[in-house]
């Protein structure tokens, strides 16, 4: 069965990166619906000054949902960070933590935050008993988004799938949350969200390249795969007998 148009999927795909450039080419393309980074990404794209970097991709962004990640371990920090964050923008939602490195809950702040109205991207969560312990931090809050990593679980021989569509069910009596398919391993992952309702997914710029090889014909996709083989074998200078 050929697999849907991108264009048709019902979840909402949003780039997940730090590079500003990739970041430019993305938001120009219709199926891209908001954006999301955090430390690492940023600093493995050699971003040095968070906030001035925010600020200026907020300029060219200002209209899409952007996700910006609080970086200190202490609660009343994260606290202060999640202030000075919201305050980049309209479409900025702050992401905190499920813990801090300890393992301590951050259930406290983010009822305190979500009763600001702060809109809020929970992030780091990889089961369905973190989500049950802060569902109820949101009653009456924002838009705020449930970020559960379902690649990192399935780097672990665990199928998400399940857990997943459990969360979607989970999320249903909160209209103001939506759950994230965080951390996708393959393309095939934006497809496995959208048949079980999960409202966004991440995906890095690399998966993202692999969209043009959506309905691709798998005959000619073979022959393409021969043909490489052929050609690398070639420029390598390999020979037998």
């Amino acid at each position: 069965m050929t697999p849907k148009r991108v264009q048709d999927l019902q979840t909402k795909i949003f780039g997940d990166g730090a590079d500003r450039d990739g970041i430019l080419a993305l938001n120009q393309k219709s199926y891209i619906k908001g954006f999301t980074t955090n430390p690492t990404l940023m600093r493995k794209a050699g971003i040095t000054d968070y906030e001035q970097f925010a600020r200026s991709i907020l300029k060219d962004v200002p209209d899409k949902p952007f996700s910006f990640e609080v970086f200190a371990d202490d609660f009343p920090t994260m606290e202060k960070q999640a202030m000075i964050i919201k305050e980049w923008g309209k479409n900025v939602y702050v992401k905190i933590p499920i813990t801090n490195t300890k393992g301590e809950s951050a259930k406290d702040l983010i009822r305190v935050l979500a009763g600001r109205g702060l809109k809020l991207n929970i992030t780091a969560m990889m089961n369905l008993r973190q989500v049950e312990e802060i569902i109820d931090c949101f009653s009456g809050s924002p838009s705020s988004y449930i970020s559960i990593f379902a690649g990192r679980v399935a780097d672990t021989g665990r199928d998400p799938l399940q857990m997943m569509a459990d969360a979607v069910k989970l999320l249903a009596p909160y209209p103001n949350l939506e759950l994230i398919w965080a951390s996708p391993r393959e393309l095939l992952n934006i497809y496995h969200a959208d048949s079980i309702g999960c409202q966004i997914i991440t995906v890095t710029h690399d998966i993202l390249k692999k969209l043009e090889l959506v309905g691709k014909d798998l005959d000619e996709y073979s022959l393409d795969t021969v043909k490489m083989f052929y050609e690398d074998g070639q420029k390598s200078g390999f020979k037998l007998g």
